[in-house]
Order: C-alpha cells, then sequence, then structure tokens
C-alpha cells in the first residue's frame, strides 16, 4: 500500500466533510443564520466576549484542541494495525468529531455564550448540569496537571526550546496589539510574527536557559510547575485577544506549515506502508483487543468531549457572524484529524522507511 493513497483518501473525505456534510447539517439542522446576533457582539466587553476574524479564530480554536493527544493517540493505535487506526481518524474526524465541536460551538452561541456545563443546566436539568460542571472541572484538573508535570519535564530536558516558547508569548502580545489595537493587516502580522518565531529557534540553541538546581527546596522540574501555572493563571484573566487569542493562532499556523511539510514529504517520497494493515490476533476474530480500546486511545484526532468545554468556554464568545460557527468548529476538528492523520502515515509508513534505509528488516 502507497503512504501517498492513503493520504490522498483522507484529504479527500476531509474535503468531502467541510464542503458537503457540515455544509448540510449547517443549513438544515443547525439552522445558521448570520441576521442572528452572536453573543460577542450582545454582550462584547473586549475581555472575553470579542468578535473576531474568523481565520484567527480557526486558529485559537484548532490550537486549543490539538495538544499531544491527536499525536500519542495514534501513535499507540497502529500497534493493531493501521487500517483501523485510519478508519477511525478519518470516519470519526468527518461524522463525529466535525459535527460534535461544530454542534457544541452552536449551542453555546445560541446561549448567550455560556459554557457547556451551563447550557446543560438549561436544557436537561440543574441536577445533571451540576453533576456536568463537576466532571469538567475535575477533568480540567487533570488536564492543566498532566500537561504542567509534561511541559517542565521537556523544559528541563531541553532547555533550548525555552527562549523561542516564552518568546512566543511576547510575540502574542504585540499581535493582539498590532491586529486589535493598530487594526493591521492581518497576513502582513502573521508573517512577521512567523518570521520571528522561527528567527527564535537558533537563537534557543546559542542559548539555553536552566533553572538553579534548587530554589526555596525546589528543583528544577518543580520551579517548571509553578513557573507554568502561575503563567496559565495570568493568561487566564487577561483579555482573550492581548494574549490567549494571538497565541493559539500563531501556533495554528505552525501547525499548518508543519502539516504542509509533511504532507507535501510524503507525496514526493511516497514511501510503501510496511506495517500490517490488522494484526492476525484481529483477523482471527478477538475483537477485544481493539474495541472499546480503540476510541478511548484515538480521542482527540476522532472525537473528544474535551472539544466541547474549548468550544463553550472561550470559542463561542468570539464568534463574529453564525456562519462562522461551521468554519471555526469542524474545520478546526479536520485540522486536529490531519494531524492524526499525518501520524500514522509517519508511523506506518516513515518508521519502516528510516529500517530499510538502515538495512533492517521492516518486520521486526
Amino acid at each position: 500500500m502507497s503512504a501517498s493513497i492513503l493520504l490522498i483518501i483522507g484529504v479527500v473525505m476531509f474535503v468531502f466533510g467541510y464542503f458537503v456534510y457540515s455544509k448540510f447539517v449547517a443549513k438544515y439542522i443547525l439552522k445558521l443564520d448570520d441576521k442572528n446576533i452572536t453573543p460577542a457582539h450582545e454582550f462584547r466587553d473586549e475581555i472575553d466576549y470579542v468578535p473576531a476574524n474568523k481565520f484567527v479564530l480557526w486558529g485559537h480554536h484548532f490550537t486549543a484542541v490539538a495538544g499531544a493527544a491527536p499525536i500519542v493517540g495514534p501513535a499507540i493505535a497502529v500497534q493493531w494495525g493501521w487500517l483501523p487506526a485510519f478508519l477511525w481518524v478519518v470516519l470519526g474526524t468527518v461524522f463525529f468529531a466535525g459535527i460534535h465541536d461544530m454542534s457544541a460551538l452552536w449551542a453555546s452561541v445560541k446561549n448567550q455564550g455560556k459554557s457547556i456545563g451551563n447550557v446543560c443546566q438549561k436544557v436537561i436539568g440543574t441536577k445533571i448540569g451540576q453533576l456536568f460542571m463537576v466532571v469538567i472541572f475535575l477533568v480540567l484538573l487533570m488536564v492543566n496537571a498532566a500537561f504542567g508535570v509534561i511541559i517542565a519535564k521537556e523544559s528541563v530536558e531541553y532547555p533550548t526550546t525555552i527562549i523561542p516558547a516564552w518568546g512566543a508569548i511576547l510575540i502574542a502580545l504585540l499581535m493582539g496589539q498590532a491586529i486589535y489595537r493598530f487594526k493591521m493587516n492581518l497576513a502582513l502580522v502573521t508573517i512577521i510574527a512567523v518570521v520571528l518565531l522561527y528567527a527564535l529557534v537558533p537563537i534557543g540553541v546559542a542559548y539555553p536557559v536552566n533553572l538553579p538546581e534548587n530554589v526555596a527546596g525546589l528543583d528544577s522540574l518543580r520551579q517548571w510547575v509553578v513557573i507554568l501555572f502561575i503563567y496559565a493563571g495570568i493568561a487566564s484573566i487577561l483579555p482573550v485577544w492581548m494574549l490567549l487569542q494571538p497565541r493559539d493562532y500563531v501556533n495554528g499556523v505552525q501547525l499548518v506549515i508543519g502539516l504542509m511539510l509533511l504532507y507535501g514529504s510524503i507525496i514526493i517520497v511516497n514511501p510503501t506502508v510496511l506495517a500490517p494493515d490488522i494484526i492476525p490476533a484481529i483477523k482471527a476474530g478477538d475483537y477485544s483487543l481493539i474495541i472499546p480500546v480503540l476510541f478511548i486511545t484515538i480521542a482527540c484526532g476522532a472525537i473528544s468531549g474535551f472539544h466541547g468545554i474549548v468550544a463553550s468556554g472561550t470559542t463561542s464568545k468570539q464568534i463574529n457572524k453564525e456562519s462562522d460557527v461551521r468554519f471555526v468548529g469542524y474545520l478546526g476538528s479536520v485540522g486536529e484529524g490531519s494531524l492524526a492523520l499525518g501520524t500514522i502515515i509517519a508511523c506506518v509508513a516513515g518508521v519502516g522507511l528510516l529500517s530499510a534505509n538502515a538495512g533492517l528488516n521492516p518486520d521486526t
């Protein structure tokens, strides 16, 4: 099986999902209408409720939902063969994740930009809504703790990443001012920001940042955890247009550039998928190996409930017009699915290619 064929099939399905399926759902089921006033305009406060350019907001939503999960999950799932992972990522993105994110965003927009928990209280009932809010709190606590520790470990192990990573925050602050206060051209601001971000990479390599081994009884790992949580607290109370939105947007642009390079390399090199489509145990009928574990392993990249929190927590308050719900919500999930698709192909074709070049037996 050619890796290029898998890529083309996946991309064609994503294109179908956005231009056909999501358009049908938006028109006949959600009935998006630009004549309706969105919460961003109705409750505009220049803090949380701020009408945003749909491309900027798409970058914000895409980056907020696409973390490490759409890379790690698919990379683990290919142990059962590339076919189940490929089908779940492609079909899950087109028929589940995109509709889920778009619908969650729509529901929040229709309810004054309130979080999905508040929407549940109104639609399902107070007790269920309160229980759902508790679940959301615990999920966010878990996510913050997990990513805080992971990023802290990476900061200790790779000190050359500190200047590029934290420099992106300064660039995002400048971007927010340029876009909203000085009304500069978005394309020009984007190009300058991306160039500056890449310029920080060699600077970070030349000047790695290492924290002291011990400060007030805290080693460098725990120091980074404290710093990260302080940053998260400050970022959460700043106006969304000042840091959160432009930071996510420019990171989204970087992800798109990375995906273009990855997809382009797959087309040019056109490696052969050497991994099995389905492992022998599953072909023999042992479906317990894959059901329902596959759908838990690949959540982000197919469908994840966390996206509903993001869609209703911040994104819904920045929707300029209702038609943007489809562009931001559905296409944001497509972006994440594209990342998962690239991961699958890289694992089942790229690793085999490296093994073949090294003179190793890819079957081992």
